[in-house]
């Protein structure tokens, strides 16, 4: 564990926290997370994690641009849900992604966990891209994804990412509660 880790880990809550609670400020803060977990997932040799961390500063600038400037008003988008048909679009997208990300780890790096960190990577972009458009179903994604990701990360050391991880599948809960409530009182 080190200072680098203890730091990332008290933004990352601090981030997901401010999500829950529709704060936009989620997003810039959530960009030093990341960044600072692309460093600590390539030192781990956990690939495919040190990727999605880039991916998701790009998903961070399109999460700050949907959530100030998104939707029909240009004010901000609102919490709503998937059609059936997005929503099994995306977990597609999701699977294959994992099996392509999965292989190119498996045969071509010296990756740790090269399909267990690639499905879980795959299936994080999706619940990222959901929770940047305020989708009701990206915390239950979220809820399983980070305890999956628990299970990862104390098979390789990385105890306080862990506790981090099981801290966000409680604030992934709270966040399905709130999202699913704030979205029934918009259509009340």
């Amino acid at each position: 564990m080190s200072n680098l880790e203890i730091l990332a880990s008290a933004i990352g809550v601090w981030a997901v926290w401010l999500t829950v609670k529709q704060n936009r400020w989620c997003w810039p803060i959530g960009l030093v997370m990341v960044l600072m977990y692309a460093w600590i997932f390539f030192a781990g040799k956990l690939y495919s994690n040190m990727l999605l961390q880039g991916v998701y500063a790009a998903l961070q600038l399109y999460g700050w641009r949907q959530w100030t400037r998104g939707g029909e008003s240009q004010q901000g988008v609102q919490v709503s849900r998937l059609s059936s048909q997005g929503l099994l679009f995306s977990l597609a997208l999701g699977a294959l992604g994992a099996l392509a990300l999965g292989y190119l780890m498996a045969s071509y790096t010296d990756a740790t966990a090269p399909w267990q960190d690639a499905a879980l990577s795959a299936f994080s972009l999706v619940a990222q891209v959901w929770m940047a458009q305020k989708r009701v179903e990206c915390w239950p994604l979220w809820i399983v994804l980070d305890l999956l990701f628990v299970v990862l990360f104390l098979e390789y050391g990385l105890h306080l990412t862990a506790g981090l991880y099981a801290l966000f599948t409680l604030l992934a809960a709270n966040g399905w509660l709130t999202w699913r409530r704030d979205r029934a009182l918009v259509r009340a």
